[in-house]
């Protein structure tokens, strides 16, 4: 039997650092094809020309029954005129995106920051549903993040709020990572980037381990290797997360005493660390932060996972079709 095409699909992508998720999601949140590039585009027309490849591939799937587009952005954003106004880590400074997209796809075309959108999934159905106050970080390349005050996404006065990756931990720390002139940012001392950087240094002073063995032999030092061996045992590859864990739970502690959330999520692909990653942190945030925000605080991986950007994206498009109709 021929699967039936859902009515009234959406496509969310979910734009990052060094890849491009889109996927065609129902009413339901139910996804029906993900379109998965690994290259995020080395200029501007090209990353346009991924993702609206990406897009087209999802909808083609669904015999081309979509009604919007929504796209996550890893960037500072003008979200009414749809703009990216400034990207530590793409070529999309200044760029209206989503209207050269809409130009490009003849359909309408929604954007906002890509840690804006994963946790508005993981409030939607996902790990924050229920909860008033909320934060999230989501550790790929970079670090995204973002507020949820009152049941409602922050944007600050520019709409540029909630770049919390970009908070300093240290300010002689090393410099951070793309377009960013500080140095010392929790972005740069605890992303996946981080890890790897981390991982492939002790590696090198650790010949014996199986950290080592796989740098010798040729093996590149991944976030997922570094998982891998952990979760096998290997107490170099351990001891790396656990630094990760430490310095994120370091930024979480400034976070918690700053926003008092009910919890705080952690997306992208290093969650799969789980306590080796998720212990160290709390045990950190609870030794800095003060009380009663310390106690209270729940901080949980986010339900959706790497999925969590892309399905926010597919809301906001689904929102805002839903809002033009009832106009």
């Amino acid at each position: 039997m021929v699967p039936k095409v859902p009515k009234g699909c959406v496509i969310g992508v979910d734009l990052g650092g060094t890849k491009v998720l889109a996927g065609a999601v129902d009413e339901r949140l139910g996804v029906h094809h993900r379109a998965l590039r690994s290259s995020r585009g080395e200029d501007t027309a090209e990353v346009l020309s991924i993702i609206e490849g990406a897009v087209r591939e999802a909808s083609e799937a669904v015999d081309g029954v979509v009604e919007a587009v929504g796209v996550g952005v890893p960037s500072t954003i003008d979200a009414l005129r749809g703009v990216s106004i400034y990207s530590t880590h793409l070529p999309l400074a200044g760029v209206p995106v989503a209207t050269l997209l809409a130009e490009r796809l003849g359909l309408p075309v929604f954007m906002d920051n890509d840690a804006n959108l994963a946790l508005l999934a993981e409030h939607r159905a996902g790990a924050a549903e229920g909860a008033g106050n909320a934060l999230m970080l989501t550790l790929g390349t970079g670090i995204g993040g973002g507020i949820l005050v009152d049941g409602r996404i922050y944007r600050g006065s520019q709409g540029a709020a909630a770049e919390l990756g970009h908070m300093v931990v240290d300010q002689d720390g090393p410099p951070c990572q793309g377009n960013c002139p500080n140095r010392g940012c929790l972005e740069v001392m605890a992303s996946g980037s981080a890890l790897v950087r981390e991982a492939t240094a002790l590696a090198g002073e650790r010949p014996r381990s199986a950290l080592g063995r796989a740098l010798a032999s040729g093996r590149g030092i991944t976030g997922p290797l570094v998982t891998e061996l952990a979760h096998d045992g290997d107490e170099a590859a351990r001891e790396v997360l656990g630094l990760i864990g430490r310095r994120l739970g370091v930024g979480i502690s400034s976070l918690v005493n700053v926003f008092d959330p009910d919890v705080v999520l952690i997306g992208g692909g290093v969650v799969a660390a789980g306590e080796l990653l998720f212990e160290p942190a709390r045990d950190e945030m609870r030794a800095r932060a003060l009380p009663p925000g310390r106690d209270h605080v729940r901080i949980l991986p986010t339900r959706f996972g790497d999925e969590s950007g892309m399905l926010g994206a597919a809301v906001l498009a689904r929102d805002a079709i839903d809002a033009r109709a009832a106009a």
